[in-house]
């Protein structure tokens, strides 16, 4: 497809997902979303050309006009919707399938400092919530659903519903894979056990001191006879 027919489609999916676009000329106008996509694609055409510096920088304004930010390296596929878009981030390996929709704050970030793929890929037919974060070069499958704030560091398979942070699968093709209620997630609170390990310490510490207060008696911690040579004969 060439990028105008690309835009084109990209114009189509809010007009026909979004009950709130009163029309093509709507989501032109008023859509953060699809402005951030569109130039996108013209961006990613002139950093697949090799041009230097301008696509990151065209990049980095268009981030400033619409609050999203994506690396001119990104593949994205065909009819991508960003519904409401600020906060939206997607990292500089970062793949993405055709008719993906993607909400408010949501992350494809990366996990590593080093080179090569470190952000996500997506794939077809895949909604994922406001705010969540899929991190690492991990996959999600077609016709995934990623929920509200999630966060998924782990492959999602294709078709599953993913929730909660660490993300866990709480749905496979529609059916359940264990209640939500009774699937317990460990949620560990770092500073209560920052401050039950300083309990313990300083506990084991009086019980040391205890030990050597008991071994050392008032007379024999005042003996003159225990100073060294040169103190006792000054005495």
């Amino acid at each position: 497809m060439s990028i105008w027919s690309e835009v084109a489609a990209d114009l189509r999916v809010p007009v026909e997902r979004d009950p709130a676009a009163r029309g093509p000329l709507d989501v032109i106008l008023s859509y953060p979303g699809f402005h951030a996509i569109t130039a996108h694609r013209f961006i990613h055409a002139l950093h697949e050309l090799g041009v230097p510096l301008l696509p990151r920088f065209l990049a980095n304004v268009v981030r400033a006009l619409t609050g999203v930010e994506i690396h001119p390296a990104a593949r994205i596929g065909h009819r991508f919707f960003i519904d409401h878009g600020m906060g939206v981030l997607i990292g500089e390996t970062a793949e993405i399938g055709d008719d993906v929709t993607l909400y408010k704050g949501v992350t494809l970030g990366g996990t590593s400092l080093a080179g090569g793929k470190r952000h996500p890929t997506i794939g077809n037919d895949v909604v994922i919530g406001t705010n969540a974060s899929i991190l690492g070069a991990i996959t999600v499958g077609d016709g995934a659903r990623v929920g509200a704030g999630s966060v998924v560091v782990r492959d999602v398979p294709a078709r599953a519903t993913v929730v909660g942070i660490p993300g866990r699968i709480v749905l496979q093709d529609g059916r359940p894979v264990a209640s939500v209620f009774a699937q317990r997630v460990d949620m560990p609170d770092p500073q209560g056990q920052i401050i039950a390990d300083l309990i313990e310490r300083v506990a084991a510490l009086e019980a040391a001191l205890d030990r050597t207060r008991a071994k050392v008696t008032p007379a024999s911690a005042f003996d003159i006879e225990t100073v060294p040579g040169d103190v006792s004969s000054a005495l």
